[in-house]
């Protein structure tokens, strides 16, 4: 059984459950195409990570991206 991992960062309040199901079943729909397996095996884990766990380049995302404004 396959597990795909997605992680993003929590921007703006975040992803609604809606936006969530619809980003699992693209992928979950992608992945049955392209490996020829059933979708119903398919387990999609969907991680919202705050900005201020995000570094890139060693600031955090919320940092990089108030000093963008």
């Amino acid at each position: 059984m396959p597990v795909i991992s997605v992680k993003m960062t929590k921007e703006d309040g975040g992803a609604t459950i809606e936006q969530k199901e619809e980003l699992a079943l693209g992928i979950t729909e992608l992945f049955s195409k392209i490996f020829q397996r059933p979708s119903k095996n398919a387990v999609v884990l969907i991680e919202e990570l705050d900005m201020e766990d995000y570094f890139i380049g060693g600031k955090s995302v919320k940092k990089i991206r108030e000093e963008a404004k």
